[in-house]
């Protein structure tokens, strides 16, 4: 049976400024199509993602980055503005999360899994969880409550490659959304982030941010018989939303 909210708001919290663009912007492209707001959220600043530039410089490059990209589907970027390598779950951080879902409100909300690559991503992780369970609490935040405020349904991007860093093992996803259509579209957004192409370059020695993308979206469309996709696992703890939302509105 399709559940799909009353209120549509869909929100990521990730931790870089890209992190979205790579992960999932095929989803949020899907849902913007479909008359969602949404809104593009980072944990940190981004302001080491570079070989020459100094933090506040690389900083103010990335927002703006952050802002085109999300502008290219409507959306509204965030960033709490967090120094890069240094996201951490702690009562500072947590507020701030807190508040930002408060000024939101989404019903849907992307974020990392609890294993990844890099401890910002699973820090981030665990800043997601916590702010999605209280925002809506009365006492969590002295912002306001907008009308219709609940515990969202959550789903938590493929970690960078698909595989758990602990184990080497591909993570099997509880979803997958066709974005074929939406490729083309994920790609510009991707390719508004231009400073990263040259950071990866010099430290990763490698050049195919594009490609890379691409190449994990392949896989994962195979999966489902389609050239493209995006995979995702939901949470479904006690009490958030467990039916499938996204496959609800975008089965083929």
């Amino acid at each position: 049976m399709n559940t799909e909210p009353k209120r549509r708001v869909a929100m990521t919290l990730l931790a870089h400024p890209d992190d979205a663009e790579i992960l999932c912007a095929g989803t949020l492209i899907r849902l913007a199509d479909a008359g969602w707001q949404v809104h593009i959220a980072t944990v940190a600043n981004g302001d080491c993602g570079t070989a020459t530039l100094g933090r506040t410089e690389i900083a103010a490059i990335r927002h703006q980055e952050g802002i085109s990209a999300a502008a290219k589907i409507g959306a509204t970027y965030h960033c709490l503005e967090e120094p890069d390598v240094h996201v951490a779950f702690d009562k500072l951080t947590i507020s701030k999360t807190i508040d930002l879902l408060r000024r939101v409100a989404p019903t849907l909300l992307f974020t990392h899994p609890r294993h990844d690559y890099m401890l910002d991503h699973e820090q981030t992780h665990l800043l997601a969880r916590a702010a999605a369970f209280s925002y809506a609490m009365p006492n969590a935040s002295k912002l306001p409550l907008i009308d219709g405020s609940a515990i969202p349904w959550v789903y938590y991007c493929d970690p960078v490659e698909g595989r758990d860093p602990y184990t080497g093992e591909r993570v099997t996803p509880s979803t997958c959304i066709d974005v074929t259509d939406q490729l083309d579209r994920k790609v510009e957004m991707l390719g508004c982030h231009a400073s990263q192409r040259d950071w990866l370059r010099a430290h990763h020695g490698m050049d195919e941010y594009i490609d890379a993308m691409k190449r994990y979206c392949a896989e994962r469309g195979q999966q489902i018989g389609a050239a493209y996709a995006e995979a995702f696992v939901q949470h479904r703890g006690h009490p958030f939303p467990t039916n499938d939302l996204l496959t609800e509105m975008f089965r083929k």
